[in-house]
């Protein structure tokens, strides 16, 4: 459980840094991209500090080459959906999209690998659905212009995919001896795949280079190496099934996120919004005391 709310604290505090990186006008695209060469080196220095090689040819004859090029690619294409659906559509919508997609790995973990279906687990899953639209929207309401749709269903699609290979990842392809291999492989092939959309953002919009970038980079990527690390131990652990602990720790940052904005930034939550935290703390309680009671 240690691990899990590591993992809360850790993507909570990436989503601050993501605040920031609007107040000081950081360029997205060049400040992900970045982040995700530090946390490969993270990887990669934590796996050298461990003994633990990290070469070409441990690359390419891995078990884990073909999922981490899975989800390198769906990390870095679904970053620019959502930075294009919080322009195009709004941030409530895209939100809704991206966290919504909880349920694609959660499926993963009760269809995939048989894990428990009982229904105080069932019940938790769906409040915590609701708890997601309400403490994302505006006093519950959710509009959007339609011709935006694939756009949300691509969200939805690609972050969820990406969560359920990566459970099905730590379950049958890694394990000690390789974790921070994969780890450093998935997070070098999304920066590589971005370096490819700077590129395209160069030659469309003649974008310069911002040296702001690198230094806002190297911060976020720090979290989110920590976050892939604290998440595979809790999936890892055994306490707590996969479909448990995906929607406990999308609640936890829920929650974690809505606090951070009120003391950091003074945010104002409207009444639905509380309303969907108090959802969340329902939920959490229920899909974890779920395997004590059935």
């Amino acid at each position: 459980m240690i691990e899990i709310g590591l993992t809360i604290l850790t993507f909570s505090a990436m989503l601050m840094i993501f605040k920031y990186f609007g107040i000081y006008n950081v360029n997205n695209l060049q400040a992900i991209v970045i982040n995700y060469f530090t946390a490969g080196l993270l990887a990669i220095a934590n796996a050298k500090f461990n003994g633990l090689d990290y070469h070409f040819d441990s690359i390419i004859y891995s078990d884990y080459l073909i999922p981490s090029l899975i989800i390198g690619t769906l990390f870095i294409i679904t970053f620019n959906l959502v930075a294009f659906g919080t322009q195009k559509i709004g941030i409530a919508v895209t939100t809704v999209a991206n966290k919504m997609s909880m349920i694609i790995p959660v499926l993963f973990g009760l269809i995939l690998f048989n894990e428990d279906k009982n229904i105080l687990k069932i019940t938790g899953i769906i409040l915590a659905l609701f708890a997601i639209y309400f403490s994302s929207t505006n006093k519950g309401k959710l509009s959007f212009d339609k011709k935006y749709l694939l756009i949300i269903i691509l969200i939805f699609i690609g972050q969820g995919f990406a969560d359920g290979t990566l459970n099905w990842v730590q379950k049958y392809r890694i394990d000690s001896s390789n974790t921070q291999q994969f780890f450093a492989t998935t997070f070098l092939i999304a920066g590589l795949a971005g370096l490819i959309f700077m590129l395209l953002e160069k030659i469309k919009k003649n974008q310069p280079f911002e040296l702001k970038s690198i230094y806002w980079g190297i911060i976020l990527g720090i979290p989110n190496y920590l976050t892939l690390y604290f998440f595979i131990k809790s999936l890892q652990a055994g306490i707590l099934e996969s479909s448990q602990v995906f929607p406990i720790i999308n609640m936890g940052i829920i929650i974690c996120s809505a606090v951070g904005g009120i003391i950091l930034f003074k945010e104002q939550l409207s009444k639905s919004n509380w309303g969907g935290i108090l959802l969340a703390l329902i939920a959490i309680s229920m899909i974890t005391f779920s395997s004590i009671f059935y």
